[in-house]
């Protein structure tokens, strides 16, 4: 059975044979489910015969030149991989169209708990430190990484990132 969401006019029947192709040991039927909340790129679970992924789409509609870079997040996951950072497996980036109406790429789905509000106003005060422990220890990995080594180091524009964004 495969089912789709209104809001993503995303083709099933044409993406599941395409995953299937595209990712080894992927195997349909595919379901597809929105999550609800998110930024600027649409967020789905896949459900799919062999297990769950995730797949990030540009939104429907013009889009800025700069904005909503699904390659871009695909390239930083696939590239951080090889480190010590933990990130989602990047499974596949399709910048074919025709495929679901977008560009997208599907990742590993990681389970756990997802916090839609950073104040974790969900935990209890006393308990938020160890919830955030491991994402400060993620950042202090990924700034104390080597670009060079993770194959990131024509990512972005050089030159100095915080006066770029407080500068006038």
């Amino acid at each position: 059975m495969t089912t789709t969401m209104d809001a993503t006019r995303m083709d099933i029947g044409a993406l599941t044979p395409y995953l299937e192709r595209s990712i080894r040991g992927f195997n349909g039927p595919v379901s597809a489910h929105k999550f609800a909340g998110g930024q600027s790129n649409p967020t789905f679970l896949l459900k799919a015969v062999n297990g769950n992924y995730v797949l990030r789409r540009q939104p429907s509609g013009p889009l800025l030149k700069s904005a909503h870079a699904v390659d871009r997040e695909f390239r930083v996951l696939d590239e951080l991989a090889s480190t010590s950072v933990p990130v989602a497996r990047a499974w596949h980036l399709c910048e074919e169209w025709a495929v679901i109406g977008a560009m997208f790429y599907v990742m590993s789905f990681e389970e756990g708990r997802i916090f839609w509000n950073p104040a974790l106003t969900e935990i209890a005060r006393d308990e938020r430190r160890s919830y955030y422990d491991p994402v400060v220890r993620a950042m202090a990995t990924l700034h104390d990484g080597d670009v060079e080594a993770a194959g990131l180091s024509d990512f972005g524009r050089a030159g100095n990132y915080f006066e770029r964004q407080i500068g006038l």
